[in-house]
């Protein structure tokens, strides 16, 4: 597959809606829709309008389809995840996945370029409802050091990594964690989300490996099992 890497990339994992078309690593064009609920209604709309603009070939031309895997929302994963997969169905093109909090950490974690300090870690967190996140520890060269998993937020949370390192957290979980961790070495960013452009390199080098899903069997990382709940007043 060399000198081909025309790739769509779909990220649903949180509200935001992303779609993006890659070429090699590098990101060509991007539609993001920063509105909650409004994947199921707007995700092929968005694709759509990528490919509508003039500088894009036709979606027939693609060489793959990256989606974000999970962890997340269970209905805004299950869209990306069948709406990718019924495109690689469709078009015979391989899947290639990749974790929501890679996608999360990815443009964080180039921020400081030269000037990263080793010792620094980067916390991707995904809100789980209540008091929950998901989250992950990355090193400077992105290699995951803690594995991705769901933690509840008190303010003994991290504190065995905090100790030893700098750690900067992020993510739309983070606000619950910035109110209740107060050590010296935490920083936080904000308005970080995991987004569709952010998959082009990660795609890419799974795309050159060739490490691509069974598109028959691959399923989203749900991590924590989905619990539907039922309202406790009825609404006529």
């Amino acid at each position: 597959m060399k000198g081909m890497g025309k790739i769509l990339c779909i990220e649903t994992s949180t509200s935001v809606c992303s779609v993006a078309y890659c070429e090699n690593g590098e990101v060509i064009a991007s539609e993001e829709l920063y509105q909650v609920n409004s994947h199921a209604t707007n995700l092929t709309v968005l694709i759509e309008m990528l490919f509508e603009k003039e500088s894009l070939p036709a979606l027939q031309e693609i060489d793959a389809v990256a989606v974000c895997s999970g962890p997340g929302s269970y209905t805004g994963l299950r869209i990306g995840v069948s709406s990718a997969k019924g495109i690689c169905y469709a078009l015979n093109k391989p899947l290639i996945a990749i974790d929501s909090m890679v996608a999360l950490t990815y443009p964080v974690a180039n921020l400081g370029g030269e000037n990263r300090l080793p010792s620094t870690l980067y916390c991707p967190l995904m809100d789980a409802r209540r008091m929950e996140v998901y989250s992950a520890l990355f090193n400077e060269k992105m290699d995951m050091v803690e594995a991705i998993t769901a933690k509840i937020v008190d303010e003994t949370t991290f504190s065995d990594v905090l100790d030893k390192h700098q750690v900067v957290f992020f993510g739309n979980g983070a606000a619950k964690c910035k109110d209740v961790i107060n050590h010296e070495n935490a920083s936080f960013l904000e308005n970080c989300h995991p987004l569709a452009k952010n998959l082009a390199q990660p795609a890419w080098e799974k795309f050159q490996r060739g490490q691509f899903e069974d598109v028959a069997y691959f399923e989203p990382f749900y991590l924590k099992d989905f619990v539907a709940t039922t309202p406790k007043k009825k609404i006529l």
